[in-house]
Order: C-alpha cells, then structure tokens, then sequence
C-alpha cells in the first residue's frame, strides 16, 4: 500500500462498493432491475415528472435499507484517516447513504446527494433531513410553496453537486485513492484520469474497475480490510 508523506495532499473517492460490504445493494450488481423497473427509469428527472410516486416507493425502500445498515471498517478507516491529516484528506463519496458521517467523517462530500434529504423541485428552499418517508407517502409530500417535495439526490442526467469544489481538490491532490467504484459512471470514472501523471493513483476493491487501465496500483480485496492498513500506516 502506498505510503503517504507529510506534505501529501490525499483525495478519496468512494463507491458503492464500500457501502455493499455493509450490506446496501449497488443495483448495478442485479443488472440494475428493481422490481423490474431499469434504475435508470426511477432515478431520473423523466421518470419524477411520468410517476413520481412510484419514485419516492423507490427511494423509501432506499430509505429503509439504508436505515438499518452500520460503518464497516473501511468507513472507519476513512474517518481516522481524516483524524490524521485534516484537511490533507478529501472524501468525496458517490454512494448517497450517510455511513460516511456515522463513521465520524466530518468533511465529506456527498456528490450524488444525500438519501435521508429532501428539497423542493419547484422554490430555492434548502435540502432538509427527511426521515418521514421510508414508507411511500400516502400524498406526494408538498412544500409551503406548493412545489413538489423530492429526494435530494443527483438522478440520471442531472449535473453532480459541488464539481468545481472536487476539480480544486482533484488539481491539489498528491496521492488519489478510489475504493469500491465501478469506473463506470461519469464523471466520477475520469477523475484518475484527470489526475494521472501526476499523481500517485491506486484502486482498492473486491472487483477490478472498469478504469483499471488508468492506475498505477490495483489492489484487489475488501476495502473495508485494505483501507485500514493505510490509516494504520501513518502516525
């Protein structure tokens, strides 16, 4: 495993591979079906405008999921990682559960969004803590303006959160680090390659990414037994 100086500036990227070894389903892993429906057609700005009930019967059975998983070690690894290098470390996570900011991670950045928020499809309003809906709602929850309430959460053909925050952070890093990711979904799966020659890059996961060409190390195993080595090797 690679080892990480005093002056490293380290950026993480998380996938849904680290969240499936605390027991929430990639989707992706059953050929994207749920209940026979392609994510694709419950995940997207279409499919909220066609039936957005039968979207938020997706995303509460999301909601309930996620609700009784725990941190794995790898979560923890990450949150000691930050302990030790502060702002040295970015954790950008596609994965929308919220085991991240469990573990103790306290600066992470949700570019997918965030499962147990909600926010107005129509108003500026704020997202705001959602836990109301882990059943599907009997009447489409409204906000005060009359507006659609809608999980916050970056759907198919959407533009991820906070890009310009994470390009900053990609053209600082030193060391790019990605665990359980596909290397499949954009723009996520180009970040080591916006990196590459000129940053260290090293893949960790149970399955080799469809990037793996762009690492230089691939280290293939459970991320939640190969991160901890690397919190644990520095002091």
């Amino acid at each position: 495993m690679v080892a990480i100086s005093a002056t490293d500036r380290v950026f993480v990227l998380t996938g849904a591979g680290v969240s499936a070894e605390s027991g929430i389903p990639t989707f992706r892993g059953v050929n994207g079906l749920w209940r026979n429906y392609r994510i694709e057609e419950v995940a997207s700005p279409d499919a909220w405008r066609h039936d957005p009930r039968l979207v938020w019967e997706f995303y509460s059975m999301r909601r309930r999921v996620a609700a009784s998983a725990t941190p794995n070690p790898a979560h923890l690894a990450l949150a000691s990682l930050e302990q030790k290098l502060g702002e040295r470390l970015f954790l950008c996570t596609q994965n929308v559960d919220d085991l991240h900011d469990q573990a103790g991670s306290i600066r992470v950045v949700h570019m997918h969004g965030e499962l147990f928020k909600s926010r107005c499809d129509t108003c500026s309003r704020a997202p705001f803590r959602d836990t109301n809906t882990y059943d599907p709602p009997a009447e489409l929850p409204r906000c005060d303006c009359g507006g659609r309430i809608r999980p916050h959460i970056c759907w198919f053909g959407e533009v991820p959160f906070e890009l310009d925050r994470i390009f900053r952070a990609l053209d600082e890093c030193t060391v790019f680090i990605a665990a359980g990711t596909s290397g499949v979904v954009e723009p996520a799966a180009s970040f080591v390659a916006h990196v590459g020659g000129r940053a260290r890059t090293i893949y960790v996961g149970a399955e080799e990414p469809a990037n793996a060409s762009a690492f230089t190390e691939c280290h293939l195993g459970k991320a939640g037994e190969v991160l901890p080595l690397l919190a644990d090797s520095i002091q």
